[in-house]
């Protein structure tokens, strides 16, 4: 693996790397519960003011009607990731009354399943859909899980980019091929080595008990309200929090060693049906319970760490997508929300990922086998539940297991040189500074989002759900002062009066039954 990296970094050193590498784009997804000024789940439904969340390309909702979804447009770089989400926030905030945006990823105050409002997309067969979907994974995994918020970061590299490199490979296959593999490569590199992501970026050691519902945990109490993990990074990433485990149980494993491979296996589980799913029905009494008895009732109900993504076009299915056009872009999703921070994450936060990524892409990438994939797994729960664990241990692939630092520092090691890569021909070392603050992080592991999470809970006295409500009053005076600019209050007015156009607009020219858009729709091929 050092020597195919070392090879293609000096490859792309003895080039132009600032030309290459200066037409990558960026994007971030961050999902924000609604909350009530008293800390419980909002009951309001999406503001009229923000626009349809159907078809706002910029303020949208995920599975709650209170979980926001902002969106950010690709950009060429983090600062201006984070200025968009910032003029976001900032109109936002005066359109939801007296509500906060919760600081962290793990909720508020929960009155159990029924407190949590399924989104609504209208009426429209699109907006039908997205609605049955959602209350399918209510009875397919309950409502509660599906209220945890993160951060999704998108990235991209240029078409000169694509082309540069494919020559210095010496590939002779399509452009479009050698891109969607060379994509995979990163996705397969990003989840052997994606637990150092937790442990530098996990930002929720804690939960509030009104999450757990009553279920049991060994997780121990820090109050009487809230449960924590002693050396705990990503409650939200691990079994506590998302369990999209069907997939496996039954037999069916998405497959990431090649992208028919991948389309193929997500396929498959689109279209197996499952006994238990089988049970809840699809239809009942003439109310869709779910869009079918699969074990996935659509592709992105499969999570993952990373996505490999192609915009579609019209309602085309993610597969088909990227059958037709190769992967675009790639989704990292495993970034938990920094509380601490008004936007939930930071600048040199984004640099780091960006050299994590290409360093992904840039080194060895073997396919997966049935062994591997299981200790990316335990690997991902490990440092999940315990990675500031100084004893902590991790797992590898045909050499000895060695201690989490010790591997994490053999990774920061190896990505100096492609933070130099991306430093050249700019002002400053940024990306260099971005990886000495995670060597930092990872020499003293009470710099990290999770332990400081702890020490602020420690030190106030409060619990998970009082300091996580303090935070995000703190936030929201933040974003309250100073107000966004006219002439951008205007332009998300204008997007989100448009938005509310567009949606009467495929409500009006809906043409066929829901059964048979639905037909249709899962008849591609």
């Amino acid at each position: 693996m050092h020597s195919t990296l070392h090879q293609r970094l000096t490859r792309l050193f003895n080039a132009d790397p600032h030309s290459l590498l200066k037409g990558r784009l960026l994007g971030l997804e961050r999902e924000a519960l609604r909350v009530a000024p008293d800390g419980y789940i909002s009951q309001i439904p999406h503001p009229a003011a923000l626009g349809s969340a159907l078809t706002h390309p910029s303020i949208t909702t995920d599975y709650s009607e209170a979980l926001l979804e902002f969106v950010t447009p690709p950009l060429p770089g983090p600062e201006a990731l984070l200025q968009c989400l910032d003029e976001i926030h900032r109109f936002v905030y005066p359109r939801i009354g007296d509500e906060l945006l919760w600081s962290a990823s793990m909720p508020c105050i929960l009155a159990g399943e029924a407190s949590i409002p399924i989104a609504e997309y209208g009426r429209s067969n699109l907006g039908r859909m997205k609605h049955i979907y959602r209350r399918g994974l209510a009875w397919r995994y309950g409502r509660i899980m599906q209220v945890i918020a993160g951060i999704h970061f998108n990235f991209s590299l240029s078409d000169e980019f694509w082309a540069a490199f494919q020559t210095m490979e010496g590939d002779r296959r399509t452009l479009q091929d050698f891109r969607s593999e060379s994509y995979f490569g990163l996705i397969r590199n990003l989840q052997r080595f994606g637990w150092l992501i937790l442990y530098l970026f996990g930002a929720s050691p804690a939960v509030c008990k009104s999450f757990l519902d009553g279920k049991a945990t060994t997780l121990p109490e820090f109050d009487d309200h809230t449960c924590y993990g002693l050396y705990a990074t990503s409650l939200r990433m691990s079994n506590v929090g998302y369990t999209n485990r069907t997939e496996k149980k039954s037999g069916v494993n998405v497959c990431y060693n090649s992208l028919p491979e991948y389309i193929a296996s997500l396929t498959q589980a689109t279209r197996t049906s499952w006994p238990p799913y089988e049970q809840i029905g699809v239809k009942v009494a003439g109310e869709y319970r779910q869009l079918n008895a699969n074990i996935l009732q659509i592709e992105n109900e499969y999570y993952t760490s990373m996505r490999p993504k192609q915009p579609p076009q019209g309602n085309e299915k993610p597969t088909i997508a990227l059958q037709r056009r190769g992967v675009a872009y790639v989704e990292l999703r495993s970034v938990d929300i920094n509380p601490l921070e008004p936007l939930g994450v930071t600048v040199s936060q984004l640099r780091f990922l960006e050299a994590f990524l290409l360093f992904c892409l840039l080194a060895e990438s073997p396919p997966f086998d049935a062994e591997e994939r299981r200790m990316i797994d335990d690997n991902q729960m490990a440092t999940a539940l315990t990675g500031r664990d100084p004893a902590l241990v991790l797992q590898r692939r045909r050499v000895p297991a060695l201690p989490l630092r010790h591997w994490a520092e053999e990774i920061l090691e190896q990505l100096q040189p492609v933070c130099e890569l991306l430093d050249m021909g700019a002002e400053g070392r940024l990306y260099a500074a971005a990886l000495a603050e995670q060597r930092a992080a990872l020499a003293d592991p009470e710099r990290t989002p999770s332990a400081r999470m702890l020490a602020k809970m420690r030190a106030s006295g409060e619990n998970f759900f009082r300091c996580a409500q303090q935070l995000s009053e703190q936030h929201r005076r933040f974003f309250e002062s100073p107000p966004l600019a006219e002439e951008r209050t205007q332009f998300f007015t204008e997007a989100a009066k448009r938005s509310w156009r567009e949606q009467r607009e495929l409500e009006a020219t809906d043409d066929l039954s829901f059964d048979e858009f639905l037909n249709r729709y899962f008849a591609q091929e």
